[in-house]
């Protein structure tokens, strides 16, 4: 019997080959997440992440436990009536929540959106102005601010109001969402 390096190699290169494509299948079967907010951009099931509630499935007077249940991660600052999350969804994007609570309870949610993509920030400061229109009636524009009031049925009335406060550089989204007086 005869040995050669064609003999040996040609096997092993095949078995390889074998695994290398078995792995590109499984890599392929991942599951395909389910969109909340299909028609607007991806970055918005990120950032406002559900339909329920105002913002995260939130409403005003939610207390710091549920705001702690809803967020994915700890807060990176946290102090009485203060709690404030930071996230990097990708590269190019990163964005800041505030929540500010008096007696623990919900008062405001500032969120914040930075992108070096002006083209990104262009669109989804439109997406979430349609998002609040198509949940809270006749919006008002004035001075690069658009503010969504709501004094529906039983619930307490409160503001949304969204600024594009980008520069020529960074694209700057700001969103401040608070109880009506």
């Amino acid at each position: 019997m005869r040995f050669s390096l064609k003999n040996i190699f040609f096997p092993i290169l095949v078995f390889f080959f074998v695994l290398s494509c078995k792995q590109e299948e499984k890599k392929q079967d991942a599951p395909v997440k389910t969109r909340i907010f299909p028609g607007y951009h991806i970055l918005l099931d990120e950032v406002v992440r559900s339909n329920e509630g105002v913002f995260r499935g939130l409403n005003l007077n939610a207390n710091a436990s549920q705001i702690r249940n809803i967020e994915k991660s700890t807060p990176a600052e946290e102090s009485e009536g203060h709690l404030y999350y930071e996230y990097s969804p990708d590269s190019v994007t990163n964005y800041s929540i505030d929540y500010s609570l008096t007696k623990d309870s919900l008062e405001e949610i500032t969120v914040q959106i930075n992108t070096n993509d002006l083209e990104l920030s262009s669109y989804l400061f439109c997406d979430l102005k349609d998002y609040y229109a198509n949940k809270l009636p006749n919006p008002t524009e004035d001075k690069g601010y658009v503010v969504y009031n709501c004094f529906e049925g039983q619930r307490k009335p409160f503001v949304v109001s969204l600024s594009d406060n980008s520069s020529p550089s960074k694209g700057i989204i700001n969103m401040v969402i608070y109880k009506d007086k």
